[in-house]
């Protein structure tokens, strides 16, 4: 087996596509095809089943797929470690939710690019910035080395470990001179009759807020779905409806009297930002140099540095 062949495998095999693997590379896709029918023949085995216009991994390539990570992972390893006398270098794959980029990321990048300048970071977006099953495949397959998710704290996880970072408090906002903003409190029935401003389903702020008002029976009037919590801010400074989101990401709107919190009355109103890794990941001295600065930072009982540098485009960070 030729570690260009399997390279170009574990493109497809993750992108699920001849033609992302071809772009990614930087290959023709007749290149990429010619790789894995190399690899075919060699092994003599299929490694894809082809759909019509869509692949899918045969078990004898999901097989694959986990040594080949392994394999290249290694070999990556010990060129930079041959290269750069074992100083941190290369690329990262890392996952990461909106929230998260804008306020809890750039400190660490700031660090780690200082620290570390030649290692390159990509970010994966994560529309629900929680461990949904396509960032399990992502984890467990090595298309991303490192995720930040923020939702509850998880148990066991199998083959993937979380670590928790940041205790993360929940905040209903409304528009100044809401009815409800100088209530002393304000109950799962006092919202019967409100809009809620949500992220989509499979966030972790709503999954908090929804189970609390399920628990007493309380069901809002609309509950009208966003896929950024920017725009939802906007829109409820707008006077759309009240909103839940993470406490750190409506700190300057609530401080400058854009937006005004809610005395919500329900316990347990907060959820996590975690670190999540797979436990067999080889932990190159990038990587490694990554986790160390991240729990440098944010680590528990750290305090946390919000450097907001405003939306970050999901991409290549340097």
């Amino acid at each position: 087996m030729e570690l260009r062949h399997l390279r170009t495998f574990r493109a497809v095999a993750t992108r699920r596509s001849f033609t992302r693997a071809a772009r990614e590379l930087g290959y023709v896709q007749s290149a990429v095809t010619a790789h894995v029918k190399a690899l075919e023949a060699d092994l003599g085995v299929r490694l894809f089943d082809r759909l019509g216009r869509n692949i899918a991994l045969t078990q004898a390539g999901s097989e694959l797929l986990r040594y080949a990570t392994a394999i290249l992972d290694l070999a990556d390893g010990a060129r930079a470690a041959i290269a750069n006398g074992g100083e941190p270098a290369g690329t990262l794959h890392v996952s990461a939710a909106e929230t998260l980029c804008v306020y809890r990321l750039p400190s660490v990048l700031e660090q780690f690019g200082k620290r570390f300048p030649e290692v390159r970071v990509v970010f994966e977006p994560s529309k629900s910035g929680t461990l949904d099953p396509t960032l399990r495949r992502e984890l467990s397959e090595g298309v991303v080395d490192a995720a930040f998710v923020i939702e509850r704290e998880h148990g066991d996880l199998g083959g993937l470990v979380a670590e928790p970072l940041v205790r993360e408090p929940l905040m209903l906002v409304a528009k100044p001179g809401h009815p409800l903003a100088e209530a002393g409190e304000v109950r799962p029935a006092d919202l019967a009759e409100e809009s809620v401003l949500m992220a989509e389903k499979g966030c972790g702020f709503r999954e908090v807020f929804e189970e609390q008002m399920a628990g007493v029976g309380v069901e809002p009037k609309a509950e009208v779905e966003f896929t950024s919590s920017e725009a939802i801010k906007r829109c409820v400074e707008g006077g759309m409806g009240v909103a839940v989101l993470a406490a750190v990401s409506v700190a300057e709107e609530v401080r400058s009297g854009r937006l005004v919190a809610l005395n919500w009355s329900e316990p347990g109103f907060h959820v996590s930002t975690q670190m999540i890794r797979h436990r067999d990941k080889w932990l190159s001295p990038a990587l490694r140099a990554f986790l160390a600065t991240t729990n440098d930072i944010l680590g528990v009982g750290k305090e946390p540095k919000q450097k907001v540098l405003g939306p970050m485009a999901m991409g290549s960070i340097r």
